[in-house]
């Protein structure tokens, strides 16, 4: 199968089996992003940031910011958190919250929505906390519109080189 029906037939495949929980248990994702902050390694910007994310399953699971003297070497929250949940075996995710002590709310970063979008539906939630209790949230979609996803990869023609 190639194509749009070989895309449409692998997001099919990729939503089969997802449960979408129908009241989310906001609180313990905050606490769980919260505690994960304490944790986080950010002695260059003093930006601390912790995310919990809920697998398809029910689990929670938590990441932090870690940084490095090489810039380039940091590694966000979200992403920590994810690859967390992966090495558990999860690849389905149904929420995302991100804590950060500060008083503006913070969503995930450009390369984390992307990384997101990898995981989550387009209308996932993902919700931003702080320490003044404030909470706002978006779904996947409005953080990340048109997002390139392994469906367009799924239904990209393939060029095959000359030997």
């Amino acid at each position: 199968m190639t194509g749009d029906g070989f895309a449409a037939t692998l997001y099919a495949h990729w939503l089969t089996g997802f449960q979408i929980v129908k009241q989310l248990d906001w609180a313990a994702l905050q606490q769980a992003a919260k505690d994960a902050a304490a944790q986080a390694y950010a002695p260059y910007s003093q930006f601390p940031v912790g995310v919990a994310v809920l697998a398809e399953n029910g689990q929670i699971f938590t990441g932090c910011n870690v940084e490095n003297a090489s810039y380039g070497g940091t590694v966000c929250a979200e992403r920590n958190a994810i690859a967390a949940a992966v090495v558990a075996g999860q690849r389905r995710f149904q929420a995302l919250m991100v804590y950060t002590p500060q008083t503006k709310l913070t969503p995930p970063c450009g390369i984390c929505r992307q990384v997101i979008a990898e995981f989550f539906l387009p209308d996932s939630p993902i919700a931003s906390c702080n320490h003044l209790g404030q909470q706002q949230s978006w779904s996947l979609q409005q953080l990340l519109p048109d997002a390139f996803t392994p469906t367009y990869l799924a239904a990209s023609t393939k060029i095959e080189k000359d030997v």
